[in-house]
């Protein structure tokens, strides 16, 4: 195993984050027994083409994730993850599969959201957006663009490509230990 001093730079360490970290703050998961996927259809709220059969649907799904997130703290997890960091810069990035920013209110630097952030939107006529706290509607105009009802939550849907892998492979390519924290694995 390299050390810190390793003539290639410091260690690397990839940690690869699932919905299961942030169960403890309150978010539910996925595919647990009783995630959200056993009480939504996920091509109905989770695809390119149910945003565009329902967008009513697809905006209300995720203005109540969007809530439900910003009346959640970060746990144990996230303040040991951004304690690392902050103790041993550069050692180790974060990559996330969820879309909050619990790692980063726990003070994280180093997190790649593979999966986009919900307390983001973009558009889907010009692509431009930002932060979004407030919740979406179909009547939502970009303020772009001046289009209505293509604003959505900047999360990638089944179907899309995740951000960044570009990063994430560098990063694990760099890696010399993986952890996998609250993930089973089974998305892209």
């Amino acid at each position: 195993m390299a050390s810190d001093n390793d003539a290639h730079g410091p260690a690397k360490i990839v940690i690869l984050t699932g919905a299961g970290i942030s169960a403890e703050s309150g978010l539910g998961t996925f595919r647990d027994k009783d995630g959200l996927w056993t009480k939504y259809d996920l091509e109905e709220v989770a695809t390119p083409q149910g945003f565009r059969a329902n967008p009513a649907l697809v905006q209300a799904f995720y203005n109540a994730r969007r809530q439900n997130l910003l009346d959640a703290e970060p746990n144990a997890a996230h303040f040991a993850l951004a304690k690392l960091q902050r103790e041993r810069p550069g050692l180790s990035v974060i990559v996330t599969q969820n879309v909050d920013d619990l790692h980063e209110r726990a003070g994280a630097t180093d997190v790649i959201h593979m999966h986009g952030e919900l307390l983001r939107a973009h558009c889907d006529v010009c692509g431009e957006g930002g932060p979004q706290i407030e919740d979406l509607s179909v009547d939502t105009v970009c303020a772009a663009c001046g289009a209505i009802g293509a604003m959505r939550p900047s999360v990638v849907w089944f179907g899309e490509i995740p951000l960044e892998m570009e990063r994430i492979e560098a990063a694990l390519e760099a890696a010399v230990m993986f952890v996998s924290i609250g993930t089973s694995g089974a998305v892209y």
